[in-house]
């Protein structure tokens, strides 16, 4: 009983302190940048790490095994991946740009695993003979921790197409104006939209660098997690490749993003051409992580969950 009611106040804790982060996000969005806020938000992110760390000790405690045995428990480990992802720089002391991103993934995930969605499986119960592994930890820890490295950077790529989307209006109607105006105001106009272009192109240069960077990261925990996965199976089950639903999709994921890194390191392409397979590759993570659960079918269906009704 002692150990539930902390798991609570720790899960609730932590999502309250990641909303009180994303609402001084929007205030510095809205004010110039104020660093004693940005600082705050900094410290709040080490908060809510350790906040959420607590509560998966705690369940390793009183369940007696390491909780990555359902879609709750998971769900946890993201949102204690996204808090890692967002701090690493912050103890580099380099400004971060993942913030945007990291805080707000991690809102979601706290705030769907406290919205009461989940039935049953807020409860640990005795793992089924699959899970009585060693390779519990490795497999399913380096999976959720590549989901969480490939969605930010699937999210910076996602920005990065937006801001070119954006550019290329500018550019469009930058180009209109040079037939109506005078040469004196196309000559101020000009010299508005270049140094605009200019801001615009150095945004698309840092998403497009720590989108890389985080991606490529994420696809060497995907990696790692499909092959420890793949000699887990064969122990289980007696066959490295089962055409399960959930490896399916994990493969599909690991080619996608494949062909990401494939696609951006040919520096030939501009930057937008790597981030719409990104893109993609955001839309075939969320399929592979929660998608396959809906369906509660195939060797990984102990992960699957049901929904709450009246």
């Amino acid at each position: 009983m002692i150990f539930l009611t902390l798991e609570h106040i720790l899960t609730h804790i932590s999502f309250s302190i990641v909303s009180i982060v994303i609402t001084i996000h929007l205030i510095t969005l809205l004010v110039d940048e104020i660093v004693k806020l940005y600082d705050s938000s900094e410290k709040a992110m080490i908060a809510t790490f350790f906040c959420i760390t607590g509560l998966l000790v705690t369940r390793w405690i009183y369940s007696g095994h390491f909780p990555l045995s359902n879609l709750y428990e998971s769900l946890i480990f993201l949102s204690w991946s996204f808090s890692i992802i967002h701090i690493v720089p912050y103890f580099k002391k380099q400004k971060n740009d993942l913030s945007v991103i990291t805080a707000p993934s991690a809102l979601f995930t706290q705030g769907f695993t406290t919205s009461g969605l989940l039935t049953e499986v807020h409860q640990s119960a005795i793992l089924v003979p699959a899970l009585q592994s060693e390779w519990l930890i490795m497999h399913v820890s380096m999976m959720v921790l590549g989901y969480a490295a490939l969605i930010c950077g699937s999210l910076l790529s996602v920005a990065l197409l937006v801001i070119t989307f954006r550019k290329d209006i500018k550019i469009f109607y930058k180009n209109n104006h040079l037939g109506n105006e005078s040469f004196s105001n196309v000559f101020g106009n000009t010299s508005f939209f270049s140094a605009k272009n200019y801001y615009k192109s150095q945004s698309i240069q840092q998403l497009d660098h720590w989108s890389y960077r985080v991606i490529s990261i994420g696809f060497i925990f995907l990696t790692i997690g499909i092959l420890s996965g793949a000699v887990w199976a064969n122990e289980a089950w007696g066959s490295y490749w089962n055409w399960d639903p959930k490896e399916i999709w994990a493969f599909i994921t690991w080619t996608v993003f494949a062909i990401y890194l494939h696609t951006r390191t040919n520096r030939k392409l501009p930057p937008a051409n790597s981030a719409i397979v990104a893109s993609i590759g955001f839309l075939i993570i969320w399929i592979c992580y929660f998608g396959v659960n809906l369906l509660g079918i195939g060797l990984h269906s102990y992960g699957s969950f049901t929904l709450t009704s009246n």
